[in-house]
Order: structure tokens, then C-alpha cells, then sequence
């Protein structure tokens, strides 16, 4: 059996490393991208150049999501608020879950969707927002939908919205810069120095250039979905940590995804966001058996073995 604390704190460190090993590889791409497009225009922009302009636009489109995305994400589910009187269970349950966890009570949406899941929104604790669909709350009983409340709440306590906002600025700074390095080559070069293109560093530079740029992106991402798969096993212990039952989280995971039936207001932009992959194969299983470096979640069946170790 591992101890909760021990479990919440390896993720944290494992979830850390990831984070600065990203950075690290976001400014050295960027660094290469914008120095072999710098070489390839013979033209040495000053200060931060491209990666300045790459960042100021990826920065401001993200801030502006990150900063409406509860009323961006809410809007795109079709949620409304939660009734006091008609959704008592999941009122009741959230008020005494941030009582234990000195968290403020956020936001309660639902979903009018038979489909049971879940997901948390919002910028900080102070404007955060739980969703849940009409079939969590119809199919959970109160100590499953005490699992995965907590679980919601643990990754508003994390600050994980936050940080993935962080991510994907970053993303999208590489994914910019690699296109904007590739459509310049392909256009051709505007006032490119022979001497530039002669020069052997300059063609080595710009042979990592295109390197970099195609694959960066692509990279960028996986990373990216890594660090949201590892903020998964964080949330699912510090959702122990808030209940002291193990139990029902997993109970609630495994009713989750044994129910055959597709998450309707779920699209590819939300999907990460809910407690367990919403979209669902014509089997019935969610395409979840597949997870590999493309999934926004973890293995159902490592979430839940780490979960019963907690036991």
C-alpha cells in the first residue's frame, strides 16, 4: 500500500520535470527556428525578432481563452446552472467537499446528457466551475460522485487549468514559428545574402531549422499530452487525499467507462478537460484502450491500479 502524500508528491515531482524539460526544449526550438530564419532571409531581427512576435500572438490568443474559458467551454456544452432543488445531490455533496478542502464553493453547471462525466473550468479557485452531465448524477451514488468531485476539485486546487494555459502558449509559440519558418522557405526568401547561404554554419543552421520546424509542433504536443495525462494521476490522489476513500473514485471510473454511451456535447477541443475520455468507439469502449502518446488521459486501468494501491 503507498501512502497518499507519497503518491501526491511523486506526481508532483514527476509532473515538475516534464514541465521544465518542455521549457527547456521550447526555447532552444525556438531559439534554432528563428535563428535559421534569420540566416535564410539574410536578416538578423533584434531583440526577440520572431520569437518575440510568435510569443506576444500565441500569448494574447491564449490569454483571452484562458481568461473566458469557463464562459468559452460552458457555451460550446450547451450547460446550464445547477438547480438547487433539482440537482440537491450535487449541490450538497460540492458544498461539504470544498468545506474539508478550504477551497470556496465554485460554480455548479450540468449537462442535459445521459452520458456520465465530468470536468472542472475556470482561471483560479475564486472563478472555477464544476460540470457534470444529468448521467453522472443520476447513475453515481453520493459516495462515487464524492470521488470524482474531488477530483474536480483537486485539479482547480492545482492550479492545473493555469498551467496547461502555460503549456499552450507555449505550443502554440513553436507551432507558429515552425510556420512561419516553413512557408518562408517555400515561398522563397526575401533579401537572403549569398554569403549567408554559403556560409557552413549558416547551412547547418538552417538544415536544423527545417528539422526543428517540422517536427517541433508534433513534439510540442506529445509533450503537452503527457503533462495532462500526469496531472490526471495528481487530481485522482488528491481526490483521495480530500474523501479518504479511495474506493469511490474507483468504483465511479469504472462505471464511467463501462457505460457504452458517447458524450454528445464533447468535442476534440473539451476533451481533455473531462475526468475520463468522453468520445467512445462503436463497440461501445472508449477509444481510451488505445491510449498511447496522443491521448489526453491516462490508462483507465493504471489510474485505477494506482488508486486501489492507495487503498
Amino acid at each position: 500500500m503507498k501512502n497518499i502524500y507519497e503518491v501526491r508528491q511523486s506526481n508532483k515531482i514527476k509532473s515538475a520535470v516534464i514541465v521544465v524539460l518542455f521549457v527547456v526544449f521550447v526555447f532552444v526550438a525556438a531559439y534554432i527556428i528563428t535563428r535559421a530564419l534569420g540566416y535564410y532571409i539574410g536578416y538578423e531581427p533584434g531583440g526577440f525578432g520572431y520569437f518575440g512576435v510568435a510569443l506576444i500572438v500565441s500569448g494574447v490568443s491564449s490569454f483571452v481563452s484562458y481568461y473566458f474559458s469557463d464562459q468559452i467551454v460552458l457555451g460550446i456544452s450547451g450547460a446550464r446552472k445547477a438547480h438547487p432543488i433539482e440537482d440537491k445531490l450535487f449541490t450538497s455533496v460540492s458544498e461539504n467537499l470544498c468545506i474539508g478542502a478550504g477551497l470556496p464553493r465554485p460554480k455548479l453547471y450540468v449537462i442535459e446528457d445521459s452520458a456520465p462525466n465530468a470536468f472542472a473550468t475556470g482561471r483560479d479557485p475564486d472563478h472555477a466551475v464544476i460540470c457534470a452531465t444529468t448521467g453522472l448524477l443520476t447513475k453515481l451514488n453520493r459516495t462515487e460522485l464524492e470521488g470524482v468531485i474531488a477530483h474536480e476539485l483537486s485539479h482547480i486546487k492545482n492550479y492545473d487549468i493555469r498551467l496547461m494555459s502555460v503549456v499552450s502558449v507555449m505550443v502554440g509559440l513553436i507551432a507558429l514559428l515552425g510556420d512561419w519558418f516553413l512557408r518562408t522557405t517555400w515561398l522563397g526568401g526575401r533579401g537572403n545574402s549569398r554569403e549567408s547561404k554559403d556560409n557552413g554554419l549558416g547551412a547547418i543552421l538552417l538544415i536544423l531549422g527545417l528539422v526543428f520546424a517540422l517536427l517541433s509542433p508534433l513534439i510540442a504536443q506529445l509533450i503537452q499530452l503527457a503533462i495532462s495525462r500526469r496531472r490526471e494521476f495528481t487530481a485522482d490522489a488528491g481526490s483521495v487525499e480530500i474523501t479518504r476513500q479511495p474506493q469511490g473514485l474507483i468504483s465511479a471510473l469504472k462505471k464511467i467507462s463501462e457505460d457504452h454511451e458517447p458524450l454528445e456535447a464533447a468535442n476534440k477541443a473539451t476533451a481533455h478537460l473531462y475526468i475520463v475520455n468522453p468520445f467512445k468507439d462503436k463497440s461501445g469502449r472508449s477509444v481510451e484502450k488505445l491510449a498511447g502518446l496522443f491521448n489526453t488521459h491516462p490508462p483507465l486501468a493504471e489510474r485505477i491500479k494506482t488508486l486501489q494501491e492507495m487503498s
